[in-house]
């Protein structure tokens, strides 16, 4: 007699989603694998989201954006010239742009960071390991390893209100990179590289090199998804730095 074939259970979460944003930072190993068996991305990217705007209100507050904007027209050999009048006049159209800008960008940012880098770090995985990461696990465990903000947006937060107001660089405001070592006058492309050797991003790489390990632990054995994870970074580091050095 024909038999009907069993359909494989569904793999079962065994963390809340909250129990997950708090175990990626204390347990990432257990966490990650629990979201590669259970792909999940609202809560973190809500988390992050919300971080995010808390940030950017705070900012936006404490800035002196016209003051910021005049500093960097001092700065720019195109602009230096112009007269104060010219100068304030410009910073007054600036002001409103960077405002609404940084507004938006508190809110598309965090899902836009899992998206995208979910994307690379997935064809980066499946190009050069064969790992078969799919599309779900892969903006999961970049939406989770983004949840460091939890860690540098209070810190962020405590630099803001510590410094008078307008005194922060929003270029750098936690300063926990190398760029925080480098004199003023320093140029762009050196400023660039130095801000990518950041404790917060190596701490995000570490994380998404747990998370995409759990994938495929047999392919990504030892140290290669760390490898991997950083292989990545390097070139978006290069990206970065020629960039900047072309167009400084």
């Amino acid at each position: 007699m024909a038999t009907t074939p069993t359909p494989a259970p569904e793999a079962q979460a065994t963390l809340s989603p909250f129990g997950r944003v708090i175990g990626v930072l204390f347990s990432p190993g257990k966490t990650f694998e629990d979201v590669v068996r259970k792909p999940g991305w609202i809560t973190p990217v809500l988390v992050s989201t919300l971080l995010s705007i808390i940030s950017v209100v705070a900012l936006n507050q404490r800035m002196n954006w016209r003051d910021y904007i005049v500093q960097q027209m001092e700065k720019n050999p195109r602009t230096a010239q112009m007269s104060a009048d010219q100068k304030q006049q410009q910073a007054e159209v600036g002001v409103k742009f960077t405002v609404a800008i940084v507004y938006v960008a508190g809110v598309v940012v965090p899902v836009l960071f899992a998206l995208l880098v979910g994307l690379v770090m997935m064809g980066a995985y499946n190009l050069l390991a064969g790992a078969g990461v799919r599309f779900a696990a892969a903006f999961s465990i970049v939406a989770h390893a983004a949840l460091v903000g939890l860690v540098s947006t209070p810190l962020f937060l405590l630099v803001l209100f510590l410094k008078p107001p307008g005194t922060i660089d929003p270029e750098n405001p936690l300063a926990t990179n190398l760029a925080a070592l480098l004199p003023e006058e320093s140029a762009k492309w050196l400023v660039a590289l130095c801000k990518s050797f950041d404790i917060f991003v190596f701490w995000t790489l570490i994380l998404l090199a747990i998370g995409f390990a759990a994938v495929n632990p047999k392919k990504l054995k030892g140290a290669k998804s760390f490898t991997i994870a950083f292989t990545v970074w390097a070139v978006y580091v290069v990206c970065r730095v020629g960039w900047a050095f072309i167009f400084s």
